[in-house]
């Protein structure tokens, strides 16, 4: 049975035209996204600029959507550090806030041995949370192979993964050497993700387009395959800047343009260009087309 079935929402933190975190807003903007029919959270990952943060920051950014979330949905916390003492330390705080398990990346800082790939999670398995690895091959050194998911069978609280690659051929073979559930990482693969066993959405650009999120996940689900790809056409140009690095600058400004302005991102991230500012508009204009 699948532990984290549907969209989680890997949460954009605001700032504050002082380039505070806006934790009010923050709060409102998970009311919104929950409101809006989204499954759950995935707060402090990439798109939340955890690297950006400072430790308090993190921290309360963490209980604030905890928080604000209630109960109405679970909240998986990404719990990425340079060193696994440090990563151990942001599963127990995620553990103590209330959160309902981690999305961990394998060692970030270094290419790491396979043994001590399978080390890492075991420390992050100590803390007792269900653990989602988060396999990014592009921004870590260590791509979560289906045989190295394999060999880490026996850490129990491993239970699902976040594919990245990109490869879709990746899910069923993750599905037939594990027991692993498989969440889609990437936005633009989200049907095809589905179709070939994935359960649920790790999801950037909903951030902006909840709802919309919401109905093609449904549609595919539902197995209303010729409108699902109709909608996932209009929604395809938006979601492709989830694999672009400037992904959170797309989603920020996304966000202003349906009227929830998120600030903008902290340096190192640059603000868009006019040139990608109007591929945002432009793309963002085809989605709320769709239902006309």
């Amino acid at each position: 049975m699948a532990r984290f079935p549907g969209i989680y929402v890997a949460v954009i933190t605001p700032f504050t035209e002082d380039d505070e975190v806006d934790y009010a807003r923050l709060h409102e903007h998970v009311n919104w996204l929950i409101e809006s029919g989204v499954h759950g959270l995935a707060p402090t990952g990439s798109c939340g600029e955890y690297a950006s943060l400072a430790d308090q920051e993190r921290a309360q950014v963490v209980e604030t959507i905890i928080r604000a979330a209630a109960g109405r949905v679970p909240v998986v916390v990404g719990v990425a550090s340079p060193s696994t003492k440090r990563v151990v330390a942001w599963a127990r705080h995620a553990k103590e806030a209330g959160a309902a398990g981690v999305m961990a990346l394998p060692p970030i800082n270094y290419r790491p041995t396979r043994a001590e790939v399978i080390a890492y999670y075991e420390a992050v398995a100590s803390v007792g949370l269900p653990i989602i690895a988060y396999n990014n091959p592009y921004d870590t050194s260590t791509d979560l192979t289906p045989e190295l998911l394999q060999e880490m069978a026996h850490i129990k609280e491993l239970v699902a993964v976040k594919e990245f690659t990109g490869d879709v051929r990746r899910i069923p073979a993750i599905l037939e050497q594990t027991s692993l559930e498989v969440l889609a990482g990437v936005d633009d693969m989200l049907v095809e993700s589905l179709l070939a066993g994935a359960t649920g959405w790790v999801a950037g650009l909903t951030n902006a387009i909840p709802r919309e999120s919401v109905r093609l996940y449904d549609l595919v689900l539902a197995g209303e395959l010729v409108e699902a790809r109709r909608y996932y056409n209009c929604l395809l140009p938006l979601l492709r800047f989830d694999a672009t690095p400037r992904l959170v600058q797309a989603i920020k400004h996304s966000s202003s343009l349906v009227g929830r302005p998120m600030g903008e991102t902290r340096a190192p991230r640059l603000p868009l260009s006019t040139e990608e500012r109007e591929s945002v508009e432009a793309a963002l204009k085809k989605v709320l087309a769709a239902d006309k």
